[in-house]
């Protein structure tokens, strides 16, 4: 197992997010961050709160289960526990950030777009994700990146949040 984002890193890679989703949306008054369950949520409510602190401006945050949407739903041996999706404004006309923890294959985010278009048209969705893994199956790249880094098949990057893990780290197994 080794570490490759402390707590410290961690802060400094949502901070720098938080300003490049703030670049990237141009107005604030359109921009919606859009939490993947499990550990996206959590990561898009810090990144609001990061903007909040910077520009003053309270940015709407949703939350996003794909469950019902994953493209191996009929190979599971389990049955899979479907969280709610809730979203506190309409998305038609908004620059809509999905966020993520890791970006691997890109199947996640297809799944994600896929339940995003059924509660609207937004004007753009752009994607940011805290690690890029690489490795994609999907054509599908993250707009706002807090870390790449490269990591084999064989390898699991987790994220830890104090949130759901009670510690903010980044490892690889």
């Amino acid at each position: 197992m080794k570490t490759i984002l402390d707590s410290t890193d961690m802060q400094m890679a949502i901070d720098k997010m938080a300003k490049e989703i703030v670049e990237e949306a141009g107005s604030l008054d359109s921009l919606v961050l859009v939490g993947i369950r499990t550990r996206g949520v959590p990561l898009a409510q810090r990144i609001a709160g990061r903007i909040r602190e910077s520009k003053k401006k309270e940015v709407p945050v949703g939350t996003l289960d794909i469950n019902l949407y994953r493209d191996d739903l009929s190979r599971l041996d389990y049955h899979p526990i479907i969280g709610k999706t809730e979203i506190p404004c309409p998305v038609d006309e908004k620059t809509v950030f999905l966020v993520d923890d890791v970006l691997y294959t890109g199947r996640t985010i297809r799944c994600a777009m896929d339940a995003l278009f059924d509660l609207g048209r937004p004007d753009s969705i752009k994607l940011a994700v805290l690690v890029d893994r690489e490795g994609r199956e999907l054509p599908i790249q993250g707009d706002v990146v807090g870390i790449h880094h490269p990591a084999g098949r064989g390898e699991n990057v987790k994220v830890n949040l104090a949130e759901t893990d009670e510690k903010d780290e980044v490892i690889v197994e």
